[in-house]
């Protein structure tokens, strides 16, 4: 049968979804589309590599190269990605698993190379610029993975040992006691507001010492707020 690339990885996160990273296999792969695991290599060299194109196709969606509207705020299009990226790992079964040391495809530069544009068009220097995508990318991928390997452990009555120490730590059970359920999308989106607080304050930081002011450079909402209502979303 003619296979194409395109059709192999599909395919995969497909069977992702179906099975799991653990028991993802080329020779399973290969019997899923019908074909043996000589042609099925003809594609992909190896799982490693499978793993990388279907980290690719899993936040494709949330990687587009296009730019800010005119009137968009650079931090509000930043974390709007984000967001669909965050929401594009929580969609495939094990996807931050996968997506963790990826490494990006020929496809996945051109959006990379779009957000650096956009950062170092507002005054960061190109290698902080690098360094706020990966500080992105890796709270992302990290919040996402936590996310998942806590909704795969499932409900544990909870250990005694632990209900007495907290009995000891007044803030951190007055903390707990104020969360009636935790809302990891909600953690997700404040945590991201304070990254890209930080970043807008470091953007003014270096705008006041050019004299060149890139856009707004103070936070126009508090720390913890969005301006976004149930909104959440590696490398950018």
């Amino acid at each position: 049968m003619s296979l194409s690339r395109d059709e192999v990885v599909d395919a995969a996160v497909r069977l992702l979804d179906e099975v799991g990273l653990d028991a993802l296999s080329l020779r399973r792969l290969a019997g899923t589309l019908g074909v043996s695991a000589p042609t099925l290599l003809w594609h992909v060299t190896d799982k490693r590599t499978l793993l990388d194109l279907v980290a690719q196709r899993i936040v494709a969606g949330a990687q587009d190269a296009a730019g800010p509207t005119p009137d968009e705020p650079w931090w509000s299009w930043l974390g709007d990605r984000m967001r669909a990226q965050y929401r594009a790992l929580l969609a495939h079964r094990d996807a931050a698993r996968v997506v963790a040391g990826n490494r990006p495809t020929a496809d996945a530069l051109p959006a990379i190379e779009r957000v650096l544009d956009v950062l170092v068009g507002v005054g960061f220097p190109p290698g902080e610029a690098m360094e706020a995508v990966f500080t992105l990318g890796h709270f992302t991928l990290g919040s996402a993975l936590e996310h998942q390997a806590e909704a795969a452990r499932g409900a544990t009555p909870p250990d005694p040992a632990l209900v007495a120490a907290l009995g000891e730590l007044p803030r951190l059970s007055a903390v707990i006691a104020a969360r009636a359920e935790p809302d990891p999308e909600a953690t997700f989106d404040r945590g991201l507001t304070t990254i890209l607080a930080g970043l807008r304050l470091r953007q003014a930081e270096l705008a006041g010492s050019t004299g060149d002011a890139a856009g707004p450079s103070v936070p126009a909402e508090p720390i913890g707020s969005t301006g976004h209502t149930g909104d959440a979303a590696a490398a950018v």
